[in-house]
């Protein structure tokens, strides 16, 4: 419930709960403010109309790989991971990782680097 005091964000819903240096919401392109629900239901409608993304390739708490968009607020089990030391030149390390989308289909990311960006693309067939 709303105190009356609390600032609703441009999806219409308060900040999600978050830790002192975050912001409890995400800006899009047109620098409105969402919460992370709304973050999640975004990334989703995006990547069904388009077949792309870029995400987080991460580990949960398990320690097993999962495809993230940045709050965490959507996540996607990997089903499959393959790590090369020589990916893409200069000795960067490149991870591959497949999973299924928000669409039910099967979907390949990339890591390149030592970080933990994603380039996500929906499978053909």
């Amino acid at each position: 419930m709303l105190d009356g005091k609390t600032k609703l964000l441009d999806c219409g819903h308060p900040e999600s709960p978050h830790s002192d240096f975050t912001t409890g919401y995400g800006t899009d392109a047109d620098g409105k403010r969402h919460c992370y629900a709304c973050c999640a239901a975004r990334d989703v409608a995006d990547m069904v109309a388009t077949g792309t993304a870029t995400l987080y390739l991460t580990k949960d708490a398990s320690g097993q790989y999962e495809i993230t968009n940045w709050p965490g607020s959507l996540r996607l089990h990997v089903y499959h991971v393959r790590t090369s030391p020589y990916g893409g030149g200069f000795g960067s390390q490149r991870t591959d990782a497949w999973f299924t989308g928000p669409d039910g289909k099967a979907w390949h990311a990339v890591n390149r680097g030592d970080n933990q960006v994603a380039r996500c693309r929906r499978l053909k067939g």
